[in-house]
């Protein structure tokens, strides 16, 4: 037997056999546990805003200096890239090493081309955007690196050379074709970079060798689409 309160004062026997006691019981435990579930709901609401606000830092944050979705805007880098791919960037690349020949980079548009104005919440979506790679950022292209600092680059004959040596190039498309340029010799701290689509590329041979200090990182893979991710 155990007691229950009485509606009067005091205590009254019942049977936890009985059904009845069994009811109120079975009453008592779904109330609190929808008590429960209503404290839980109000404050997963109240802590929402606080969640997606830091959810946008995060991704910022590992936009400015991890890693960063780039999307490809233009077919300059055919086959290896096609338009509308996604690649990661990796920005600690060259904190930790040098760019090398056949690195396939992003870096900041040479030509300083100023951008336009923007608001603060403009610049917010632009970076949440950038960072998962639904937007490119205008100011930043991607390119192959040729040379590095001391090379002597050169096109002839629908090759290039480097310090007088032709290099291997079995990335390049089959319709690729290479227009003489050079001999370029590339300054000590920059690289020279081109556009494996060679007929379709803005790059060092137009708006030369271009500073280290401007790179922003190096694409290591082809994220999406699915079906073609692949290792750059």
């Amino acid at each position: 037997m155990t007691t229950e309160p009485s509606p009067r004062g005091g205590t009254f026997a019942t049977d936890p056999y009985d059904p009845t006691h069994r009811s109120l019981r079975a009453l008592r435990e779904g109330a609190q546990r929808d008590a429960q579930a209503d404290r839980a709901a109000r404050s997963f609401w109240r802590e929402l805003p606080l969640l997606v606000v830091i959810a946008l830092i995060l991704a910022v944050l590992i936009k400015t200096f991890v890693v960063q979705a780039f999307f490809i805007p233009s077919g300059s880098m055919l086959e290896t890239l096609q338009v509308d791919d996604r690649v990661l960037v990796s920005k600690l690349s060259y904190v930790l090493g040098e760019p090398q020949r056949g690195d396939v980079i992003v870096f900041d548009d040479p030509r300083g081309e100023p951008g336009e104005t923007e608001s603060l919440g403009g610049r917010v979506w632009r970076n949440l955007a950038e960072s998962i790679g639904i937007r490119t950022p205008q100011s930043e292209f991607i390119k192959r690196v040729i040379g590095i600092g001391g090379d002597i680059v050169e096109g002839r004959d629908d090759v290039v050379y480097v310090n007088g040596e032709a290099i291997k190039e079995p990335y390049l498309p089959r319709y690729a074709t290479t227009f003489d340029f050079g001999p370029t010799e590339v300054p000590p701290g920059e690289v020279f970079v081109m556009g494996d689509n060679r007929g379709d590329s803005v790059d060092s041979r137009s708006f030369g060798s271009i500073p280290e200090a401007d790179i922003v990182g190096r694409a290591f893979v082809v994220m999406w689409p699915a079906t073609r991710w692949a290792g750059l």
